[in-house]
């Protein structure tokens, strides 16, 4: 029988703590004793460690339709014997730290300087680089809402409405961008369409709006909800970003009833034909639900790794199991970018 070895990881960081000993040392004794302590060099021969997300996640989608290799996107058995499944957080931490010798993929609005960003095909992701599309690992970012009429009260399915209409704005747009994706283009002002959304007028400092889905919108949806909530009465934003699967599941599928319920719900993918009907089969309306940004995903290594440029056949060769042509250590895989 083939055992497949995952493992769901959740890592928060690693302390080095150092303790010195008694006594005293000659500056030679000190000396060898730092050069012995020294971080070994990035050893090429070693095996190609993998990071992927669930197969709930939109950045697991985005990533494995990206590299052609969709099938994998909902198939844990379609990858490489050793993978380890964690979130964005675990990635980065993961390639920040505690892994030289693995790989990973994350939302473009998580990479940080802890990490190696590689290009993808030559071309670094950014703003200008997903509008003009000539960076190839890009996906969308989707909201959804609750059907009409059944939110908990008219105040928080009113705040819902107008927090879908400012995500549209220049204001929303703005803190779209400041939070790291890559905003649609309007060249409507709040102040232009505030007066439909009389709701905002009103103290909500007692209403609660629960937001939800991909986590990989975590972060721009609080942004975005930071900053509207001064303009529609300081209502309470209540956020908890599960994965792309709960946005439709939780607004309007089979939990929406449940405690974990959400308002809003996030998707860092399209949502799926059967995400599109409500709990009892019928079409949801085209307003119901809709994109508020583009994001691109960056495959990430640790920073002594010296890779830089990968394309979509050495991801798909590094992640597939069956792959005719595999990618399993790093020597394979430096090989391989020096022949692109």
């Amino acid at each position: 029988m083939n055992m497949q070895f995952k493992k769901e990881i959740l890592l928060a960081g690693f302390a080095i703590v150092l303790a010195a000993c008694g006594g005293t040392t000659s500056s030679s004794e000190s000396s060898s004793a730092a050069s012995s302590s020294a971080a070994p060099t990035f050893n090429e021969s070693n095996n190609i460690v993998l990071y992927t997300r669930d197969t709930t996640s939109g950045t697991r989608d985005g990533f494995m339709g990206g590299i052609g290799f969709s099938a994998a996107a909902k198939d844990d058995n379609l990858l490489t014997e050793g993978f380890l499944i964690a979130d964005n957080t675990a990635i980065l931490t993961a390639m920040g730290g505690s892994d030289k010798y693995g790989i990973g993929y994350v939302s473009l609005s998580s990479v940080n300087n802890t990490v190696k960003a590689l290009t993808f095909s030559g071309i670094e992701a950014s703003e200008d680089t997903v509008l003009d599309n000539s960076y190839g690992l890009k996906r969308p970012f989707n909201w959804m809402l609750r059907a009409e009429g059944d939110f908990p009260t008219d105040d928080v399915e009113n705040i819902a409405n107008a927090f879908v209409a400012f995500m549209t704005t220049i204001e929303g747009e703005d803190t779209i961008a400041g939070a790291g994706a890559v905003a649609l283009s309007t060249t409507t002002r709040w102040d232009d369409i505030k007066s439909q959304y009389p709701v905002c007028e009103q103290d909500n400092s007692a209403v609660t709006v629960r937001f939800g889905g991909s986590d990989s919108i975590e972060k721009v949806a609080k942004a975005v909800t930071a900053s509207f909530r001064p303009r529609c009465g300081n209502f309470i934003a209540e956020h908890e970003h599960t994965g792309s699967g709960d946005a439709w599941k939780r607004t309007n599928g089979a939990q929406k009833d449940e405690a974990v319920g959400k308002d809003v719900g996030f998707a860092s993918r399209n949502f799926t034909d059967a995400e599109k009907l409500d709990a009892q089969g019928a079409a949801l309306p085209v307003d119901q639900y809709g994109q508020l940004a583009w994001d691109a995903i960056v495959a990430i290594v640790h920073l002594d790794n010296p890779l830089n440029n990968v394309n979509a056949d050495i991801l798909k060769r590094m992640y597939e199991k069956a792959s005719a042509n595999p990618i399993r250590t790093w020597a394979q895989a430096l090989t391989a970018e020096a022949a692109l």
